[in-house]
């Protein structure tokens, strides 16, 4: 995967620690799951029928991806953080990148399904819509987090 996939995933996990200095994760991802509801509702037009069938859908999804992210990509930033790097072998810098990169499939496969299973209740053009959506609220998740540290 590349570095423009692998940015928004950095930016995520960022702002997700960042919030867990003044709250606990747990009412930070709450807040944050009301607020990015409230956005989609808004940006993606869901029938009543649509919404029932997309909510517990996403929920799943992003719960999953969010573990995903959470659990593995943390600790390779943790491992790319504590000055180890410089004194790692060539033998496990291959193992730490062929941990990076299944991770990394483990998401793709993740959205590739959640997409699959999208399609049976949403018009493709409200998918690539979400899409959007999904990229329009991480920026404007760290947009709002960078205000907050300029005001401090």
């Amino acid at each position: 995967m590349n570095i423009r996939k692998l940015l928004p995933l950095l930016f995520l996990l960022v702002s997700f620690s960042f919030y867990a200095q003044s709250e606990s994760m747990k009412e930070k991802k709450e807040k944050i799951k009301e607020l990015k509801v409230a956005f989609f509702t808004t940006e993606l037009d869901l029938t009543i029928s649509q919404a029932e069938k997309f909510w517990p859908l996403y929920n799943t999804f992003d719960d999953k991806q969010f573990e995903l992210r959470h659990q593995k990509m943390r600790a390779f930033m943790k491992r790319m953080n504590d000055g180890s790097l410089d004194k790692i072998t060539e033998k496990e810098a291959n193992i730490f990148l062929v941990q990076m990169e299944d991770t990394e499939e483990e998401l793709f496969l993740l959205r590739k399904k959640f997409t699959q299973n999208l399609r049976r209740i949403l018009p493709s053009v409200k998918i690539i819509k979400l899409r959007k959506a999904e990229e329009d609220f991480n920026r404007k998740l760290l947009q709002q987090y960078r205000n907050k540290g300029i005001k401090k």
